[in-house]
C-alpha cells in the first residue's frame, strides 16, 4: 500500500482527538478511543466500512449472554454461571466498492486518512482520500454520533464524492448481527468470546428502513434494532433493500462523474428486554418508531441537540489545565468519556470499560463506586444517582448471595452484568467483601454531596442497612474487645485472603457507622427495615472496635495483619519484561511478599484523611510506594493525590500524567479491550483532591490546594448542594465563586483551616498555602517510577 502524509488543521485542538494513517496499526487502541455512548448504546470507533477492524463492538447496558463455569474442584458458593457482554447488532457498517473493489485502507494508494473525535460535539468525523488498486481515486466523508438526548438512537452521515474520473459504486449500508469478535484467549484478563450469540426471530423490511429482532440463548434477553435510511444521490443512483435473519442491507449503486457525491444518512434505535416482557413484534416496532423519527428531524437535528446537551453537560464537567495542552485535551477526554458513560434515566449503573469494550467480559467491578460515582456525584449528580438506584435494583440478588455465603445482610458481586456474581476466582471475587462498603460509602458521599434525603429514606438507607448487616455479622471479636475482620481480600489483588485488610476495616466502620446515623434520621423508614435500637447499638459498637492494624516497630500502618513481616520482593532482580507480575509469576509467590499491584493502605488515606496523622501519611506513604508497581491502572490516582498532599508535586504531577494518559498512550497495553474508565475518573480525582487539596469527609467540603510548578492555572467546578462551585488555582490564590447562583445563595467551605462563606456576585480569593515539607520524595521500586511528561 503506497500512502502520502497529509495533516487538517482544527480551530481548538485542546477539544480534538486525531488519529491519522500513521496509527492504523494499533486499530483496537483506536476503536476504544473513539468509541461514543450515552450509557444505554454504545458503539466502538471502528471503520464504516468494518475492515480492517480489530474488535467489532455495538453494546447495550446490561445485554449479555450466559455461559457455564467450570471448575476442577467445585465447592458450595462456588459461582456456576457467568455473564459475558455481547454486541447487538451493528448499524455503523457502511460499505463501498470502487469498480468492483473493496475500500480497504490497506490497499490501493492512501493519500489521506484521519479520524477526528469532537469533544465538544459528541461525534466522529472521518475523512479518507483513497486510490482503488484499479486506479479511481475517491473522499470518503462520515460522521457518527450516540445521541445523549434520545436514549435509543445512534446515527451516521456518510458522503462519497468521485474525485477524477468516472467511477462505478456500490454501497451497502448494513444492519449486521453475530458479528465474529476475535478470542484474545492469551491474556486471562481478556473477555470470554461467545459465536453467534443471537437468535433470530423478526425481520421486518419497510422501503428502506428496516428491524431485527434477536433472543439470546441462556440469558432470556429480547434485544431489536432498526436502521433508517435517506439517501441524498444523482438521478441515475439506484437503490435497493433485502432483509435476511441476521442482516438488514441498503444499497445503492451508480456511476459518479468527477465531483458528484452520494450522501447516506442512516439512524438506529436499540431496544432490549428480559423475554417475558414486550413481544418481539412490539419491540421491533418501538425501535421502528424512534428510528423513522430520527430520520423525519433529520441528522442536522440530531446533532444541534447532541451539542446543546455537550454544551450544558462540560459546564460542569470541563477541567482548565493550562500549562500543557496535551494534558489539558487529556483531561477533556477523561472527561468526555465519563459524561457519556451513565445516563441520569433507566436506572442503570457503569461497567468497568463502560460500553467501549468487552474487556472484563463487561462487568460492572467496584470501580464504579471507587473511582468513577466519586467524580459524577459532582460534575453529574443525577448519573450518580442513577447507578446507585442500579445496585439498589439487585439487592434481593445481593440479600440471596449473603444466604448461599451463610452471611448476614447483604453480599455484592464482584463482578456482575445482572446482578449475580461472575467471577469464578473466589479468592480475589467473593472474598473482596469491600465492594459492600464501596456501595455504602458511594451512598453516603451522594447524600451528603446532594442532600438528597427522599434517596437515603428510600433506596440509601435499604443499601446501608443491608450491608452494615453484613459487616456485623461477618466482625470477629477477640478477647481484648477488638472487632477482626478477616479472611478477606483488599483492594491489592497480589494479596488475599487476609485478615484485617486496613482499607476494609475503615470502609466497614464508615458503612456501620453511615447506616446507624442514617436510621436515626429515618426512623419510621427503619422499623419498616426491621432495625431495632440493640441492632443499632452493636452497629456503632462494631465500628468503635474495629481493628486500625499499625506496626509500632516500624511505625507504619499495616496493609493488613502481618503484612510488614512478609518476606520482601526482589525488585532488582525483577526485569521490564517481567511486569505485570501476575502474567509472569504465580499468585503462591505474589500473595506471600510485600509487593503491592495497587495502591491499597494508600487508597485508605485517600478517602479516611482524618484518620492518619500528616506524619502517619507521610510514614506510610514512603513504605507503601518503594513497594507498590502499579500493575493496576487504579493505582496511579490514589498515590498522585497523596504525593500532592505531602508536598512531592513533582511525583504527584507524573503519577496524574500516567492516570489521565492511560488510554490515550495505551500505557497498559490494554486500552484494545475497552477504556479504564476508572483510571479516567482517577484523572480528576487526581487534580481535584490532589491538588486542589479537596476532601469531603467533613460536613463542609475543605480545600488545600498546591500546584506543582508545571501547572500554570487549574480550574473545575464542583456541584454540592444544586449550586456550581467554581474553584480557580494559581501559583499565588485560590479563588471559589458561585457563578449560576441566584442573589442570596450562600456556600460554606474551609480553605488551609479557614471557614470561608461564598456568596453568589462575590468570589472569595485567598492565598496558596505553603507547600509542605516531608523531605525528598520517597523511592518507587526498580523501575516502575511513573515516567510522566
Amino acid at each position: 500500500m503506497q500512502r502520502t502524509a497529509e495533516r487538517s488543521s482544527a480551530p481548538d485542538e485542546r477539544w480534538r482527538i486525531r488519529r491519522t494513517h500513521d496509527d492504523l496499526d494499533r486499530l483496537g487502541e483506536t476503536e476504544s478511543v473513539f468509541a461514543l455512548s450515552n450509557g444505554w448504546l454504545g458503539w466502538r470507533g471502528t471503520l464504516d466500512e468494518g475492515r480492517p477492524c480489530d474488535m467489532p463492538g455495538s453494546y447495550l447496558n446490561g445485554l449479555h449472554e450466559r455461559r457455564k463455569l467450570n471448575y476442577p474442584e467445585d465447592g458450595h458458593g462456588f459461582p456456576q454461571l457467568s455473564d459475558t457482554v455481547i454486541s447487538a447488532p451493528n448499524a455503523t457498517l457502511v460499505r463501498l466498492w470502487v469498480d468492483g473493489e473493496p475500500l480497504d485502507v490497506r490497499t490501493g494508494t492512501l493519500h489521506h486518512h484521519e479520524q477526528v473525535l469532537d469533544l465538544r460535539a459528541g461525534a466522529l468525523e472521518r475523512l479518507t482520500e483513497w486510490t482503488s488498486p484499479g486506479g479511481h481515486t475517491v473522499r470518503i466523508r462520515s460522521t457518527r454520533l450516540v445521541s445523549l438526548p434520545r436514549r435509543r438512537v445512534g446515527a451516521v452521515e456518510w458522503t462519497v464524492e468521485a474525485l477524477h474520473g468516472p467511477v462505478e459504486l456500490r454501497i451497502c449500508a448494513d444492519l449486521l448481527a453475530n458479528e465474529r469478535v476475535e478470542d484474545r484467549a492469551d491474556d486471562p484478563r481478556a473477555a470470554a468470546v461467545i459465536d453467534d450469540p443471537l437468535v433470530g426471530e423478526v425481520q421486518q423490511l419497510d422501503g428502506s428502513a428496516g428491524a431485527l429482532v434477536h433472543r439470546t440463548g441462556h440469558s432470556d434477553q429480547r434485544v431489536a434494532a432498526a436502521v433508517a435510511h435517506h439517501p441524498t444521490a444523482p438521478d441515475h443512483v439506484t437503490s435497493s433493500a433485502d432483509a435476511t435473519e441476521d442482516r438488514i442491507r441498503f444499497s445503492l449503486a451508480g456511476v459518479l462523474q468527477p465531483g458528484e457525491r452520494v450522501t447516506l444518512a442512516k439512524f438506529a434505535a436499540y431496544e432490549w428486554q428480559p423475554v417475558d416482557g414486550a413481544s418481539p413484534d412490539d419491540l421491533a416496532d418501538q425501535v421502528m418508531t424512534d428510528a423513522l423519527a430520527a430520520r423525519a428531524d433529520g441528522f442536522a437535528a440530531l446533532r444541534a441537540e447532541q451539542r446543546a446537551a455537550l454544551d450544558a453537560a462540560w459546564r460542569t464537567a470541563d477541567v482548565l489545565l493550562d500549562g500543557d495542552d496535551k494534558l489539558q485535551l487529556a483531561i477533556r477526554f477523561a472527561m468526555f468519556h465519563l459524561i457519556q458513560a451513565g445516563r441520569p434515566d433507566g436506572d442503570r449503573t457503569i461497567p468497568a470499560k463502560g460500553l467501549t469494550g468487552n474487556g472484563y467480559d463487561g462487568h460492572v467491578l467496584w470501580d464504579t463506586e471507587g473511582y468513577v460515582l466519586p467524580v459524577l456525584t459532582y460534575v453529574a449528580p443525577e448519573v450518580a444517582r442513577s447507578a446507585l438506584r442500579w445496585r439498589h435494583a439487585h439487592l434481593p440478588q445481593a440479600l440471596e448471595r449473603a444466604a448461599e455465603l451463610r452471611l448476614t445482610g447483604a453480599t455484592f458481586p464482584w463482578r456482575t452484568i445482572g446482578g449475580q456474581e461472575c467471577s469464578g476466582y473466589w479468592p480475589a471475587g467473593t472474598a473482596g467483601l469491600h465492594v459492600n462498603a464501596d456501595i455504602a460509602d458511594a451512598v453516603l458521599r451522594y447524600v451528603a454531596a446532594t442532600g438528597d434525603d427522599d434517596f437515603l429514606a428510600g433506596p440509601g438507607l435499604e443499601l446501608l442497612v443491608a450491608t452494615a448487616r453484613l459487616w456485623a455479622g461477618f466482625g470477629h471479636y477477640t478477647d481484648d474487645g477488638r472487632c477482626h475482620i478477616v479472611g478477606v481480600t483488599g483492594p491489592d489483588e497480589y494479596s488475599a485472603l487476609v485478615d484485617d485488610n486496613l482499607f476494609t476495616n475503615l470502609m466497614a466502620r464508615r458503612n456501620l457507622r453511615g447506616a446507624a446515623d442514617a436510621v436515626q434520621r429515618h426512623p419510621e423508614a427503619a422499623t419498616r427495615l426491621g432495625v431495632d435500637p440493640a441492632e443499632v447499638t452493636a452497629w456503632r459498637a462494631a465500628a468503635d472496635a474495629m481493628t486500625v492494624p499499625y506496626d509500632a516497630k516500624r511505625g507504619v500502618h499495616q496493609q493488613s495483619a502481618g503484612f510488614t513481616e512478609q518476606p520482601e520482593w526482589d525488585f532488582a532482580g525483577t526485569s521490564e519484561d517481567d511486569y505485570p507480575l501476575l502474567l509472569h509469576f504465580p499468585y503462591l509467590e505474589l500473595y506471600r511478599h510485600q509487593v503491592v499491584k495497587q495502591a491499597d493502605l494508600v487508597l485508605a488515606m485517600q478517602r479516611f484523611p482524618g484518620e492518619f496523622s500528616a506524619e502517619e501519611k507521610a510514614a506510610n506513604f514512603a513504605y507503601y510506594q518503594a513497594r507498590t508497581v502499579r500493575d493496576s491502572s487504579l493505582s496511579a490516582s490514589p498515590q498522585g493525590v497523596l504525593a500532592a498532599e505531602l508536598g512531592h508535586l513533582d511525583l504527584a504531577y507524573d503519577l496524574f500524567t500516567e492516570s489521565v494518559l492511560q488510554d490515550l498512550e495505551d500505557l497498559g497495553d490494554k486500552t484494545g479491550d475497552g477504556l479504564h474508565l476508572a483510571s479516567l475518573g482517577g484523572a480528576w480525582l487526581a487534580l481535584v483532591q490532589g491538588f486542589g487539596g479537596m476532601r469531603d469527609d467533613r460536613e463542609l467540603l475543605t480545600f488545600d490546594p498546591r500546584l506543582p510548578d508545571r501547572i500554570e492555572r487549574l480550574a473545575f467546578s464542583l456541584c454540592w448542594h444544586g449550586q456550581r462551585l467554581l474553584v480557580t488555582l494559581t501559583a499565588d490564590q485560590a479563588r471559589y465563586e458561585l457563578p449560576d447562583a441566584p442573589t442570596g445563595t450562600t456556600v460554606e467551605l474551609w480553605h488551609h483551616g479557614e471557614r470561608l462563606r461564598v456568596s453568589a456576585g462575590e468570589p472569595v480569593t485567598r492565598p496558596m498555602p505553603p507547600v509542605p515539607d516531608f523531605g525528598p520524595e520517597p523511592p518507587s521500586p526498580d523501575g516502575r517510577r511513573p515516567k510522566g511528561r
